[in-house]
């Protein structure tokens, strides 16, 4: 299903579903001391400054500061599992990457993880998904479908749409102004979809309500 699975040193998932996914992975890279939490990883990639002395030997180190472990390790998903012909036009995708630990523990961290899903979507060409233990947030662009079960709880976050519409909620979408306006919605179907003119962050929770 991903292309690869990113393992932040967040709080370790213990739900089905994410655990699911890491059981399913191909490739899985570590950011420095979530090894602890995962030593069966196949690379661990950051500055090194928290990983066990066990592990060094799986360490890609990266010393620059201007970006965080989460995109050192999907900068190194891109440049290992992205085909050098590649010429996307905007709006497409090369990689799939799942990405676990990367909320919990410390809520600044929780909140620059999840913009930072949407940065790699824009800029990367990545589709991220991130996995907590209890939703998924998958960001998006235009007009898209997503899967649900009556009852499941979706939130919506704009990034910059100044048209947005849904399908398949409880309440219709608009182009909200605030990250809180959009969330607490509820799918009333199999499915639910969007009209927008511009990038959005769904997240969904795995129980219904």
């Amino acid at each position: 299903m991903f292309d690869a699975v990113i393992i932040a040193n967040g709080q370790f998932p213990t739900h089905e579903v994410p655990l699911r996914v890491l059981r399913q992975a191909s490739y899985v890279v570590c950011c420095d001391g979530a090894i602890s939490h995962y030593p069966m990883a196949d690379v661990i990639v950051g500055d090194g400054d928290s990983v066990p002395e066990d592990y060094r030997d799986l360490l890609i180190q990266i010393n620059e500061q201007d970006d965080n472990d989460l995109t050192k390790a999907t900068r190194h998903c891109i440049n290992l599992l992205t085909p050098k012909t590649s010429n996307l036009q905007p709006h497409t995708s090369n990689l799939r990457i799942a990405y676990l630990g990367a909320t919990g523990l410390r809520e600044d961290h929780t909140i620059g993880n999840i913009g930072l899903l949407m940065r790699y979507y824009r800029q990367m060409h990545v589709e991220g998904m991130m996995f907590t233990d209890y939703g998924v947030f998958q960001p998006a662009f235009g007009n898209r479908t997503f899967r649900s079960r009556k009852g499941q709880q979706i939130s919506i976050i704009n990034f910059g749409c100044t048209h947005l519409e849904s399908e398949g909620l409880r309440w219709n979408s608009y182009a909200y102004d605030e990250w809180w306006q959009g969330t607490l919605n509820e799918a009333i179907g199999d499915s639910f979809s969007f009209r927008a003119d511009g990038y959005y962050m769904v997240y969904q929770t795995y129980d219904v309500k």
